[in-house]
């Protein structure tokens, strides 16, 4: 919870666990995130079916930086938000991490879907 609620990296959670008596590895950590990880992806994946289950999404995209393993130096990548809107009866907000700001992203996160698409003026959306 500390990694994601609190932004507190695995390595510092590593500490403060030595200081409590705790000796857990920041590799078992990691391991731990990956395993939720893969755990939870049928509830996102039944979240995503959900939200397009519906008439009127909003959708915006953010950048956000990325650290390439091996890499010095980041780059933009994107997250992109896709939410139910306030007078639907289920409030949901699916979010998708993608490399670019490329609309082939917007493209395959909606496949599919017919509905109307409330949203900036960015051409990725215009496909």
């Amino acid at each position: 919870m500390a990694k994601f609620a609190d932004h507190l990296p695995l390595y510092r959670q590593e500490s403060i666990f030595g200081r409590a008596g705790l000796a857990i590895a920041r590799s078992t950590l990691a391991q731990w995130v990956g395993s939720c990880g893969v755990q939870l992806q049928p509830l996102a994946d039944a979240l995503h079916d959900a939200v397009l289950e519906h008439g009127v999404i909003h959708a915006d995209e953010t950048p956000v930086q990325m650290l390439t393993p091996g890499a010095k130096k980041t780059h933009r990548a994107y997250i992109w938000a896709y939410a139910t809107c306030q007078f639907s009866d289920l409030a949901a907000v699916v979010y998708d991490f993608s490399q670019s700001r490329s609309g082939e992203n917007a493209r395959n996160f909606l496949q599919g879907w017919k509905g109307k698409l409330v949203c900036d003026d960015f051409g990725g959306y215009k496909a």
